[in-house]
């Protein structure tokens, strides 16, 4: 009774578009650790990524395009928030029906007060947590064996554990059997559900069969961000909405958010709520390099490395072609960007070259179409940033 009780309550857990899981084949790293700017794989169409396509996606004017989501002609918008040359373009609160993990909340308002799930963007969040922790000396090299720091876990496969290092889980490429995409997220053969389920979901993760060398190949696991939030939260000695709070949300000054929890431990790999606003500030850190407000929150090196390409992705049906460190990147039209992308439309963007940063959340959690709108959303507002400088107003 309970086990079905606890598949229930994670019918809402955060989980990207379904798609199957396709590995790599290279790190996309140099041999000192640093990324490669041209990998030795398969060379990237600077044209592919579904949920952008230039053929299925046109942009719209912004004007238009907020006639669309209001109508529902473009479904499911919560907030939308464009920002550029550190003026915001549009802000946009929307009303319609919401969730959190394990709970349905009806028809909501929103508004830049309304707090919203963020469901995997809470994986890009943590990379700033791990930065901060790394600069602060708490961690001492992204090539320290994960499982030096579980030595309290006794019976661990040595085969599959000693040579996997935090580099590899930040990158998602710890070589673990792990499968997000085939089962969906009411089904306990998921791989996230399945940690969820386990008495010990750390022990889980590490127990689990080889399938792959470390730093060989890409798998979207949520039980890897969930060992970087356990490891944040010893090395730290305060949990992890603790330690966000003290080290990234104070002094962003965000003042209001949420984390969900099982067994009174943050979902480090979904579970966060900010507003949308908040969002934005998040957006803004990274665009200007772990800078906020004249203060350096998170180091700039950090930055560069989390949001630099340390495992190609090849595979068109992916979110983007390439991963940092717990942030994706891609690529709409000829434009770059680096972006925190959570179930149900949640994302953040970042366009360096644009100098833009676009916010959404949405509803849509586990539609197979979850990310048309968000898509349609990116390309209007490249659009719109492309065509004011080609007007030379900037």
């Amino acid at each position: 009774m309970k086990r079905r009780a606890a598949v229930s309550c994670l019918l809402m857990l955060m989980a990207l578009p379904a798609s199957p899981t396709h590995p790599l084949a290279a790190s996309g790293m140099t041999s000192d650790g640093a990324p490669d700017p041209s990998p030795t794989t398969t060379p990237l169409n600077p044209k592919v990524n579904p949920e952008v396509n230039p053929q299925t996606q046109p942009p719209l004017p912004l004007s238009a395009l907020h006639t669309s989501l209001v109508s529902g002609e473009l479904p499911g918008a919560h907030a939308v928030i464009i920002r550029q040359h550190q003026r915001t373009l549009v802000e946009w609160y929307f009303k319609g029906p919401d969730q959190t993990i394990g709970q349905d909340l009806g028809e909501v308002t929103f508004s830049g007060e309304v707090l919203h799930d963020i469901r995997s963007v809470s994986k890009s969040v943590v990379a700033l947590l791990f930065g901060i922790a790394l600069e602060d000396g708490l961690i001492k090299s992204l090539d320290v064996p994960v499982v030096s720091f579980f030595g309290d876990y006794d019976n661990l496969p040595v085969t599959t554990t000693q040579d996997v290092t935090l580099r590899h889980v930040l990158s998602m490429t710890s070589g673990w059997s792990w499968d997000e995409f085939t089962y969906p997220y009411t089904d306990p053969r998921n791989s996230e559900i399945a940690m969820e389920l386990a008495e010990d979901p750390i022990r889980h993760v590490l127990t689990q069969s080889r399938v792959s060398e470390p730093g060989t190949e890409f798998h979207y696991s949520g039980g890897d961000v969930a060992l970087i939030g356990a490891i944040l939260s010893k090395v730290s000695g305060k949990p992890l909405d603790e330690y966000a709070r003290e080290k990234l949300f104070e002094p962003l000054g965000i003042k209001r958010y949420g984390w969900s929890k099982r067994l009174d431990v943050p979902r480090a790999a979904s579970g966060l709520r900010l507003t949308a606003p908040d969002m934005m500030k998040i957006a803004v850190l990274v665009a200007d390099h772990g800078r906020y407000n004249g203060q350096q929150i998170v180091a700039a090196d950090w930055i560069a490395t989390i949001t630099s390409r340390q495992i190609v992705i090849p595979d068109p049906r992916a979110p983007g072609d390439g991963y940092g460190y717990f942030w994706w990147l891609g690529q709409t039209g000829d434009v770059r960007w680096i972006g925190a992308l959570g179930n149900g439309g949640q994302r953040i963007w970042i366009v360096p070259s644009l100098d833009l940063q676009v916010v959404t959340t949405m509803g849509r959690y586990d539609h197979p179409e979850q990310g048309d709108v968000p898509a349609r959303i990116l390309r209007s507002a490249i659009a719109a940033a492309l065509a004011d400088a080609a007007s030379g107003k900037h």
